[in-house]
Order: structure tokens, then C-alpha cells, then sequence
């Protein structure tokens, strides 16, 4: 399984941004796509995951109701969509995918076992 992520760049408090998570050499409708991100000087957390099969969601309290996890099955992409970004939202945002799908663990970054390079998102206060 391969994963290309893409979208980043800098932008303002307040504005949006539409990350893509390409995903390719699997079949996916059994397992988790999510996304985590990681901020100079800290840990990798965890931000937003899909279930591919079923489209159900869930956040990180820091994104909820502003940032949207979705896929498109017919090109095998997953998006985030944020919104509202604050400067705190500055990070590289990975991508990454699990098999099978559990609730259990499902924002614990070793759980992943296929990871995307990274974007890097900016934003400015």
C-alpha cells in the first residue's frame, strides 16, 4: 500500500485548506484512513479517521467542527478538509491507513501500518 499526500502550504488564521491523501496497491473497503499531524517540538497526533467501507467519522476534539475527513472510492482518495485554521493548526499532516477496521486504537499512530511522506501546512496569526 502506497499513500501520496498533498495539498499543503501557508496560509492565514481564518482560511481553508483541502488536504489529499492518494492511495494506491491495496483493497480498501475494510480499513482505516486517517490523518495525524505533527507540530515542531511535539508528538504525532492523532486528527480525523475515515472507515472506508462505511464512510463514518471521527475527530480529534482540537478539529471538531472545523476540519471534514472524506473519501472518494473512485479514486481511491482520502480528504481533509479544514476550515477555520488557526496558527496552532501548523504542522506536517501525515496520512496513514490500518487493516482491518477496529474502533479500538484507532488514534494511536503505531496502529497505522502505511504512512504518506507528509505535507507541510503554515498557518500564519
Amino acid at each position: 500500500v502506497q499513500l501520496q499526500a498533498s495539498g499543503g502550504g501557508l496560509v492565514q488564521a481564518g482560511d481553508s485548506l483541502r488536504l489529499s491523501c492518494a492511495a494506491s496497491g491495496g483493497y480498501f473497503n475494510n480499513y482505516g484512513m486517517a490523518w495525524f499531524r505533527q507540530a515542531p517540538g511535539k508528538e504525532r497526533e492523532f486528527v480525523a479517521v475515515i472507515r472506508w467501507g462505511t464512510g463514518s467519522t471521527a475527530y480529534a476534539d482540537s478539529v471538531k467542527g472545523r476540519f471534514i475527513i472524506s473519501r472518494d472510492r473512485a479514486k481511491n482518495t482520502v480528504h481533509l478538509q479544514m476550515n477555520s485554521l488557526k496558527p496552532e493548526d501548523t504542522a506536517v499532516y501525515y496520512c496513514a491507513a490500518r487493516s482491518p477496521w477496529r474502533v479500538g486504537g484507532m488514534w494511536a499512530s503505531d496502529e497505522y501500518h502505511f504512512w504518506g511522506q507528509g505535507t507541510l501546512v503554515t498557518v500564519s496569526s
